[in-house]
């Protein structure tokens, strides 16, 4: 009988490391995937390893269940997109209507990739952070592409892979409380010191919610979320 197994694609932020708790909740083995793709904000590639340490410590029933973790090279990738996220040009908005921090393909390279690791490691399913309930209007970030790319790769592959994507309907401040249902305060503030969102790789300024700018699309993201989430508490606490 084969061990239900997971690989969760792990940048470090917030998004993924509560999928990732919520994976380590589910299945008896995960494994994590990082990629180095020429990112503006490669801290989080020191900062995931810390991340996956840090869970280790704080969640000992966890440890046994994480596994090997793998960092994969797409240098190509950001020489060719030319995004705000892969040099050093200001964040706006471009002529169709997306961010340019938008890299297009990355998604689909990414799952890719973490199949085509995947395979060799005996694991069928994928999982990642994407959503699309309160993002910057990626198409790879919509349910409708990454469930296709799944048939894809199962047919490309002849194997059947799935993509799992818990937070694909949830919204940033259900975020937050999703990680607090999971890990608690312990796994919640692990988040606010530990993880990685900022998309200018700002580790210097800290606010309420963890480390960045403040001023960035994601950062204000992770902002707005938490004080939604607050505000939420704060009122149920009054019944």
């Amino acid at each position: 009988m084969s061990i239900p197994s997971a690989l969760v694609l792990f940048s470090g932020g917030q998004d993924s490391t509560v999928c990732l708790a919520k994976t380590l909740d589910r299945y008896d083995r995960v494994e994590t995937v990082g990629f180095a793709y020429g990112q503006r904000h490669e801290v989080e590639l020191e900062t995931r390893l810390r991340l996956l340490a840090d869970l280790r410590q704080s969640f000992p029933e966890w440890s046994g269940r994480l596994g090997a973790d793998h960092v994969l090279a797409l240098p190509t990738l950001g020489r060719i997109s030319e995004t705000s996220l892969t040099r050093e040009v200001a964040i706006e908005i471009e002529t169709g209507g997306l961010p340019n921090t938008f890299v297009p393909g990355r998604n689909l390279l990414f799952f890719t990739y973490a199949a085509a690791l995947a395979y060799r490691r005996g694991i069928t399913t994928l999982v990642g952070g994407m959503c699309e309930t309160d993002y910057s209007g990626y198409p790879d970030c919509r349910n409708d592409t990454l469930q296709t790319l799944a048939d894809a790769l199962s047919l490309g592959m002849d194997r059947a892979f799935t993509i799992e994507t818990p937070l694909m309907y949830v919204d940033k401040a259900g975020t937050w409380a999703l990680a607090e249902r999971i890990g608690g305060a312990t796994l919640v503030d692990l988040i606010i010191e530990g993880t990685h969102t900022c998309y200018l790789g700002d580790r210097k300024h800290r606010h309420v919610w963890g480390y960045g700018c403040g001023t960035c699309p994601a950062c204000d993201l992770r902002a707005k979320g938490w004080d939604t989430w607050q505000t939420v508490k704060r009122s149920a606490a009054t019944y």
